[in-house]
Formats: structure tokens, sequence, C-alpha cells
């Protein structure tokens, strides 16, 4: 069993899951659900659930109308090996309408929140010196997109002080 995330989506559950899938790898779009009958949010034979794996986690994308929407209370954490995946993976989610946020964090144009990281920073900001995690940190809330060279650089400064 696996425990399976639910997006809600105004409409849009079934280009949300296209774009997911097309950017990360081990991805695929799965069944959906139309409406038999009327729903709240749903006219009859409308599209109100799209199954999709990505990473290799599955999401239920649901069409569940505008009453509530995407918050950075909850975001998805994608740990990227290296600066050009980094790179990769923010350019694709700002593209197109999303929005760069503050030390890693952004909101794609679905309005759902995820923070490309790299496990490498944790040598800078998590790292012994603590003058060097300090200077390390200072350097990461001043980024929208995590830098990695900045991040040691700063690191590396603070250290040989």
């Amino acid at each position: 069993m696996k425990l399976t995330t639910c997006l809600w989506f105004d409409g849009k559950a079934r280009e949300a899951a296209n774009f997911y899938v097309g950017i990360f790898p081990d991805s695929s779009l799965g069944n959906n659900w139309i409406a038999p009958t009327e729903t709240p949010s749903n006219e009859q034979g409308t599209e109100v659930v799209v199954d999709f794996t990505i990473f290799g986690q599955p999401f239920i994308g649901l069409n569940g109308g505008p009453m509530f929407q995407f918050s950075e209370a909850i975001s998805f954490q994608i740990p990227c090996a290296d600066q050009n995946e980094i790179d990769h993976y923010w350019n694709l989610l700002t593209a197109d309408g999303g929005e760069a946020g503050r030390c890693g964090w952004l909101k794609d144009k679905f309005g759902v929140s995820w923070q490309v990281v790299s496990p490498a920073m944790e040598q800078y900001i998590g790292g012994p010196d603590a003058a060097g995690a300090a200077a390390a940190t200072q350097a990461m809330i001043t980024m929208n997109k995590i830098e990695l060279d900045a991040l040691r650089l700063a690191f590396e400064g603070a250290t040989q002080k």
C-alpha cells in the first residue's frame, strides 16, 4: 500500500498531470474518472479525477472547483544532484506563469509549491562549522533559486577567517 496525494484543481487536473508527467522521471498517466451524474463541482460526463505518478509516487488530480487554493503550507521537495538539475527543474516549473520564491521555493503555473533543493546544501548550511553554516544560511536567504557555488563560497569564506 502507498500513500497517495490528492491535488485539488479548478478544472485543470488533466493539464497539470500532463505537465508533471512531462517534467519528472518515473512518471506516467493512469486512469481517470468521469462524473456519472452532476456533482457540486462537475457536470455529468466531465472528468473529475486523473490518476498520475511522478517520481514513482501516486497522485490524484481532482477537478474540485474554485473553493480551495494551494498554499506554501504544503510543498514538494525535489532533491537535485547538482546545479544543472536545480536549474533544469527550476526553469521548467517557473515557466509559463510559475513564480520564484525564496530559498529554493517556487510555485508552478497551477499554484503548487515546490522546493528545488540539493542534499549538497547540508554540508554548508548544516555543516560542522557554525560560522560557515551561518554564512551559507545568510547567503541562501537572499537567493530565489539555490546556487550551490555561492553557498560553498559563503561557507568557505567564513571558515577560513
